[in-house]
């Protein structure tokens, strides 16, 4: 079998997740269907979408992980900085980010990365999803009150710790069901 890049495997499986979309919408039923099988063919539209992309986040960040998994968090953040560049702002690379950092003890900027996450796709507290992150947020959270709200009430000058504090209370309302 030929050895593909991680692009090349990325847009091949892409490619793959369009033309069953494309065969799915050809072969639907035009115009006669009933409005039940319009709703089934949405969920199933929808379904395929979320396959290909899930199947698409686990390969792009495969990497990452394996680095994590093996131990090595900074060679990790570098990868991510890297895939950064080509997929800037993609929220599960600021979780993954926000684990790594946690994994280092840089409570404040994990912290941050989550929330900065959160604003971007609600889905990392879905508890039934793929790409859930409930428990590790809500941990986090508890962590963070823990020790960094006794820090900013001994140093309320502090804009850093407010700053992540204010991060805190917003990540504690979002898994209280809050919204933006």
């Amino acid at each position: 079998m030929a050895n593909f890049s991680c692009t090349s495997r990325l847009k091949l499986l892409l490619l793959l997740a369009t033309a069953g979309l494309v065969a799915l919408l050809a072969t639907a039923p035009k115009g006669g269907g009933t409005a039940g099988s319009s709703a089934l063919d949405k969920a199933m539209e929808r379904e395929l979408a979320w396959q290909a992309r899930a199947a698409f986040v686990r390969e792009l960040y495969a990497p990452v992980t394996e680095l994590r998994a093996a131990g090595q968090s900074q060679q990790a953040l570098l990868k991510l900085e890297e895939l950064a560049r080509t997929y800037p702002g993609d929220p599960f690379a600021l979780v993954l980010r926000a684990e790594i950092l946690r994994e280092l003890g840089r409570l404040d900027q994990a912290i941050g990365h989550y929330a900065q996450a959160l604003r971007l796709n609600g889905e990392f507290l879905d508890e039934q999803g793929p790409f859930s992150r409930r428990t590790e947020i809500r941990q986090l959270v508890e962590e963070g009150l823990a020790t960094l709200l006794p820090r900013f009430q001994a140093h309320p000058d502090n804009r850093s710790l407010a700053t992540t504090v204010k991060e805190i209370y917003y990540l504690q309302s979002r898994l209280a069901g809050g919204c933006e």
